[in-house]
């Protein structure tokens, strides 16, 4: 697979820097003096960055190319680990967070994208198990890590290591001058077919992405919740550490895995009974937690079903939707899928939270089970699109 190596070198840069200040950077705001919702801010600006400029990434692949885009992205994601140093006060680390998640908005668009611009259809499945893993190994390794590190020896250590997604810039240099030419010759073909992006077509285009982009969502809101509240509703950090290291391993492993089987059987014949694991896996968890529950060793065994469902789906969704739309729509569609991954995430912690403040934790994943199952249904009841 011709420049798929500079696709991986970038990606596991890229999302090292973004793992190790994912926990530190609101560590820091609390040494500087902010409390727990503004330190909880740190990381809302960080992705709502994201998600608005991931809407501007396509248009920005069309006017101004791929290696300008890819190179001023791990730039705007890495260097400013660097002023971290400089200011612990929480307005600053505001500002060079909305810089990181602008940054981040374009690895991961344009990294998915160009797994769709470098690899023929019938091996995405497999690219994207390959590159999936290239970006969930970092995140496994440094994102429990990364505050022991700050803790024990220095913050400036993390902020440091957390620059390197500028030593991504030769590497996303040398993949956009491939994708540069790949684009002039999609354009080229285009014009010659009479090809033309309208208001009917983006409408289409969107409306061949919603069952991915529901199943997405669908997933990535109890995944989100996980991440989120997992020390809290353990019981207690061993708990906590071993539930999410079984949920990680199990989404890097199975969003590897996957690829193969989507290759082969295709995307659409998994999502259904991934999204009933994924609901049987949030029961055992909720029921683990609840007063009397079945204990720490359910748990784990709950979030690392969760897992197996939260990576395979990943995988699959994504080469659903780009099975869905026309080649020249991929950047459109991956857009679409990591706008979907980031609200997911952020809407898993929103919604269980706020049930569990009327109800309880394992309430909040019960009614995160419910959407999974709902998911299931649609999926079933629509008939795929020719």
């Amino acid at each position: 697979m011709p420049g798929f190596r500079p696709l991986l070198a970038m990606s596991a840069l890229g999302f090292s820097g973004y793992a190790l200040l994912l926990p530190t950077a609101p560590l820091w705001a609390v040494r500087g003096g902010a409390g727990e919702s503004g330190a909880g801010l740190v990381n809302a600006v960080l992705m709502l960055a994201t998600v608005l400029t991931q809407t501007t990434v396509p248009w920005l692949l069309r006017r101004v190319g791929w290696r300008l885009t890819m190179v001023a992205g791990v730039l705007l994601l890495g260097a400013p680990s660097l002023a971290f140093m400089a200011t612990d006060q929480l307005a600053w680390l505001l500002a060079l967070s909305a810089v990181r998640g602008t940054g981040f908005a374009v690895l991961t668009v344009c990294g998915s994208s160009a797994v769709a611009a470098l690899v023929d259809g019938p091996r995405h499945g497999r690219a994207i198990g390959l590159y999936g893993l290239s970006i969930a190994f970092p995140q496994l390794v440094l994102v429990p890590s990364a505050a022991w590190v700050a803790e024990a020896l220095d913050f400036r250590v993390v902020f440091a290591l957390g620059a390197l997604p500028v030593l991504a810039v030769p590497f996303a240099a040398a993949l956009g001058r491939r994708l540069d030419a790949v684009s002039a010759a999609e354009a080229h073909a285009d014009t010659r077919a009479g090809a033309a992006t309208t208001a009917a077509g983006r409408a289409s285009t969107l409306r061949s992405l919603a069952m991915p982009s529901l199943v997405l969502l669908a997933v990535t809101t109890p995944g989100g919740a996980l991440l989120t509240f997992a020390p809290q509703f353990a019981g207690d950090a061993g708990t906590a550490a071993a539930g999410l290291l079984g949920f990680t391993a199990a989404t890097a492993l199975s969003r590897w895995l996957v690829g193969g089987f989507a290759d082969r059987y295709g995307p659409r014949v998994f999502l259904a009974p991934l999204l009933a694991v994924c609901a049987g896996g949030l029961v055992l968890c909720a029921g683990a937690i609840a007063d009397g529950g079945a204990g720490p060793a359910v748990l784990v065994l709950g979030m690392t079903i969760v897992g197996v469902s939260y990576g395979s789906l990943q995988n699959l969704t994504l080469v659903a939707a780009f099975a869905a739309v026309p080649q020249r729509q991929h950047p459109t569609a991956s857009a679409v899928w990591n706008i979907g991954f980031d609200a997911g995430t952020g809407l898993g912690s929103l919604v269980v939270g706020f049930v569990a403040a009327g109800t309880s934790f394992s309430v909040g994943l019960l009614t995160t089970a419910a959407v999974c199952v709902v998911a299931a249904v649609a999926v079933l009841l629509t008939r795929p699109r020719r």
